[in-house]
């Protein structure tokens, strides 16, 4: 246990107080959003959740253990919210995609909550001292390009979507965007304003989603 662990150990004895792991998930998530991780002190995160040190220790095992379940309770409460609409069978293609970036763009201006997506926020706060973390997020992040893949694949298997379009490079794009909403939410954009931005992307949808598959030319 490092000095600052054992510190906040002898502060926190005698004093005995329930533990609600959902509550301190997300309190700890609210403030990994807003400073990051690495500016984000064991301090910090005992003060935030009310939770005793050695209870937060026990549950977690560390600061780097109570990242990651953020990260987990992050997906669990907001990330499904717009995922679950890829599985929607009363929406079209388009209908299915506009309603998913809606629903994004409005959590990204939720003022419950930091402004953007806490994965690429967070993700792109970490130095190379934190690599293991940085991989973890990567791996989230890209988890969201592979749903739209395998989404514009199964619709190209039901005959919903053109059956030569490029679904990697299509999943690719609509992920680029989503991105981007994240960062100009971050500096300040309303929903409004990234309402607009998806109304461009829909604009132009019709031909997004005839763009075929590059054909690979032989040597």
């Amino acid at each position: 246990m490092s000095t600052e662990q054992t510190a906040l150990v002898r502060k926190s004895r005698g004093r005995p107080k329930q533990f609600d792991r959902g509550t301190a998930l997300s309190k700890a998530l609210n403030l990994f959003w807003r400073h990051g991780y690495e500016a984000t002190s064991l301090a910090d995160l005992v003060e935030a959740t009310g939770a005793k040190a050695p209870t937060l220790y026990a549950e977690f095992g560390n600061k780097e253990g109570l990242f990651r379940a953020a990260v987990e309770h992050y997906l669990a409460t907001f990330y499904e919210k717009s995922l679950c609409l890829l599985s929607r069978s009363d929406l079209s293609v388009e209908q299915t995609i506009e309603q998913y970036l809606r629903t994004t763009a409005e959590m990204f201006t939720d003022c419950d909550t930091p402004n953007g997506c806490f994965i690429i926020s967070a993700a792109s706060g970490m130095s190379a001292a934190s690599q293991e973390i940085s991989e973890m997020l990567r791996s989230r992040h890209l988890s969201q390009e592979r749903t739209l893949f395998e989404f514009f694949e199964k619709k190209k298997l039901t005959g919903e979507f053109p059956g030569d379009t490029d679904s990697s490079l299509l999943a690719k794009y609509v992920a680029t965007t989503v991105q981007g909403m994240s960062v100009q939410a971050r500096d300040g954009a309303s929903n409004e304003q990234l309402d607009a931005v998806i109304d461009m992307l829909m604009y132009v949808w019709p031909q997004l989603r005839t763009v075929p598959m590059a054909k690979t030319v032989a040597h």
